[in-house]
């Protein structure tokens, strides 16, 4: 078994802290905002595909850039790297959909990979002009989802649902290949649909137990369908060449959030409708306090961010061992990042993944990497 990794595109800008800066630094403290420019996500980019990372997430929302946009930009900065574009079903329509990620996949040799969000923050949606509640949300994703398979198959479509209606639908190719979907949701509205449609699964980065129950919930209903999922896990990561180090990094991050902060973001957050979202506000209800919420897994990040909230957190070898317990949960595909997105790739880069291919858990799917590379001393005498 061989473990696949995904890095994150920070499109709304990069910090050495969770919020843009850090607050009250003492003077002589390295900080600073990194505006999410093409070169600076080009060398993100660049970066995770050089250690072996499979593919980036960009994300989709108000505080962001278009991910479309931004990702068919970033095919001329890579070579080999896919792209995990975020997109909302209910803002274009299926046939649309389905002839954009065909043209994504021509000109860029196949990198496309698609995640659907239904969007949980109803405020949001109606910015946008949507004005569905959650669950009809889902609905229309259900429907949306079977027009663009049926356009992916060549089929010309005609469909006339609740929420979705074309006739005569076709596109002037089909992608090559295929995207795979990436689906997320925890409530009893996602998971049928997820079931039907996902080729993997995503949950948020909750601890072990409550992941286990689930993938269980999901794969009955996938089941259910005569379907198997792959299953994958949305985290950040804090990773050192030892635990103090790695903590004490946390630490900094966490000191570089206000109070101030941590309240406004928290009221808003408590607006959401997303199941997945409650759950992640559940990990430290809004406290500084008791934030490792299982060995390893620190939910400080969600205090002042929307969405993934938790962190790996330790020495490489902690690191490692905890993915190795959520693979032997079932999670195949691992979607992380760190603060900043560069450095933080590097670290685990080159201090976990090197050890998951010690293990047989990972293997550069590109046939390469840095740690590859044979040490080579200084020549004596020569230059340096």
């Amino acid at each position: 078994m061989s473990l696949t990794f995904h890095w994150f595109l920070p499109t709304y800008g990069d910090s050495r802290f969770i919020v843009g800066g850090g607050h009250g630094l003492p003077a002589g403290v390295a900080s600073g905002s990194r505006p999410a420019t093409r070169a600076y996500l080009g060398q993100i980019a660049r970066t995770a595909e050089q250690l072996g990372f499979v593919g980036a997430l960009t994300p989709t929302g108000a505080w962001c850039e278009d991910a479309w946009l931004s990702t068919a930009m970033l095919t001329e900065a890579t070579e080999r790297l896919k792209f995990l574009v975020a997109f909302r079903p209910g803002l274009l329509s299926p046939t649309l959909a389905a002839q954009m990620a065909a043209t994504f996949q021509r000109h860029s040799d196949g990198r496309l990979l698609l995640n659907v969000v239904t969007g949980g923050e109803a405020h949001e949606q109606r910015a946008y002009g949507d004005w569905l509640d959650k669950d009809a949300r889902y609905a229309r994703a259900d429907e949306f989802l079977h027009v663009v398979r049926s356009l992916w198959r060549g089929e010309s479509t005609d469909f006339n649902g609740e929420h979705i209606r074309v006739e005569g639908a076709t596109i002037p190719r089909v992608p090559d290949p295929v995207p795979p979907i990436y689906f997320g949701g925890s409530s009893a509205a996602a998971g049928p649909v997820a079931a039907r449609h996902s080729d993997v699964y995503l949950t948020w980065g909750e601890p072990p137990a409550q992941v286990a129950a689930k993938l269980d919930w999901m794969r009955k209903l996938a089941a259910e369908q005569g379907r198997e999922l792959r299953y994958g896990i949305r985290l950040h990561v804090i990773t050192r060449d030892t635990a103090e180090e790695a903590w004490a990094q946390a630490g900094k991050l966490l000191a570089g959030i206000s109070d101030a902060d941590i309240e406004r973001v928290q009221a808003g957050l408590a607006r959401s409708e997303s199941e997945g979202q409650k759950r992640m506000l559940a990990l430290h209800g809004g406290s500084r306090d008791r934030l490792e919420v299982a060995p390893n897994l620190w939910a400080g990040v969600g205090l002042v961010r929307g969405g993934a909230g938790t962190a790996l957190v330790g020495s490489h070898t902690e690191v490692a061992d905890r993915i190795a317990e959520y693979a032997e949960l079932g999670i195949s595909e691992f979607i992380l990042s760190g603060h900043p997105h560069v450095e933080e790739a590097y670290w685990f880069g080159e201090g976990v993944l090197s050890l998951l291919r010690a293990r047989g858990l990972w293997r550069h799917p590109f046939g390469g990497g840095a740690d590859e590379v044979p040490d080579v001393p200084f020549a004596v005498g020569g230059s340096r």
